[in-house]
């Protein structure tokens, strides 16, 4: 026991001296990590990746859930991108529903600069399967589809409600619908009903099997009267049948029309319709707002195989 104690009191002494000497006594990592856990108190911070708004309809006669994301620029960004930048409208946009993952993706180019970044507009859909599909008219559609086709009160609430809204807020570039399944359908029957209310129009993996592909069989004439510099990004999974059937007829009609420029995007050999909305997006955001790689110059010498450093 004598031995341990004139030990401990020499390393003491040690300790002391050292610091009489102005150097520092030993480090010890279990000593500082306990004294900032007895310092931390583990507040949780809200991580912000937008604004939620009430927008008060006379369309539904209610107030509706418009979600609104706006990229916050970095200093080297000034001058890079366009101004103004792009506003995305989001059908089935909620906070529940693709609002997040796309406003994921307008953040990306934030990192790596591959496109313009959009303002992503989340219109939520309280109703998605009454609310934004076109009124049938195939009687068997009409009696097993009861409560549906509302497609047009809905385009009149983006019109007439949430664009002068958005508008308001300052967000007026150059405008973009999109939307996937029964969302991508609407897409489709507003380029063809109302092909001015947006400059470009984004349908991923778009239910055309909707009152038996009503919308591709009659396209190439409700597309006649399409405003010039329109476009279209079409993008199909591997869903097959009438599905695939009425995409690609109304993807014919539109590529054959000369005021849309439309790009195609077949992902069927490595997606499903459950997976393919990310992606597709991705793809579809950088085919209409995508920048020119960057000139990253000679690679540096850790990428070369057997490379050095330089001498100084």
């Amino acid at each position: 026991m004598r031995r341990t104690g004139q030990t401990r009191l020499s390393l003491m002494a040690a300790i002391v001296f050292l610091g009489a000497c102005g150097a520092e006594p030993p480090f010890n990592p279990d000593a500082v990590s306990k004294a900032l856990a007895a310092e931390t108190t583990y507040a949780p911070q809200s991580i912000v990746m937008g604004q939620s708004y009430q927008v008060p309809s006379r369309v539904y006669g209610t107030q509706r859930e418009v979600n609104i994301y706006v990229p916050n620029l970095p200093d080297w960004a000034e001058g890079y991108f366009a101004d103004p930048l792009p506003v995305l409208y989001l059908i089935d946009g909620g906070t529940e529903q693709d609002f997040p993952h796309i406003a994921a993706l307008s953040q990306l180019p934030l990192v790596n600069a591959e496109r313009t970044p959009a303002i992503v507009i989340g219109i939520k859909t309280d109703n998605r399967y009454g609310e934004i599909t076109p009124v049938p008219t195939d009687p068997r559609y009409i009696a097993e589809f009861d409560g549906y086709g509302g497609a047009e009160g809905f385009r009149d609430f983006l019109r007439d409600e949430v664009k002068p809204f958005v508008a308001s807020l300052g967000h007026t570039g150059p405008s973009v619908l999109m939307g996937e399944s029964l969302a991508g359908l609407f897409v489709l029957d507003t380029l063809a009903a109302e092909p001015a209310l947006f400059d470009d129009y984004i349908a991923i993996s778009p239910s055309s099997w909707w009152d038996d592909r009503a919308l591709a069989r009659q396209a190439e004439v409700a597309l006649s009267d399409t405003p010039s510099g329109r476009r279209l990004v079409l993008a199909i999974a591997d869903e097959g049948g009438t599905m695939e059937a009425g995409t690609r007829v109304f993807h014919a009609a539109a590529k054959a029309n000369p005021n849309i420029d439309v790009t195609f995007l077949d992902r069927s050999d490595a997606d499903s319709h459950g997976t393919i909305y990310h992606g597709a997006a991705r793809e579809a955001l950088t085919v209409l707002h995508g920048l020119p790689a960057g000139d990253y110059g000679d690679p540096p010498w850790y990428l070369v195989d057997g490379a050095n450093p330089p001498e100084d």
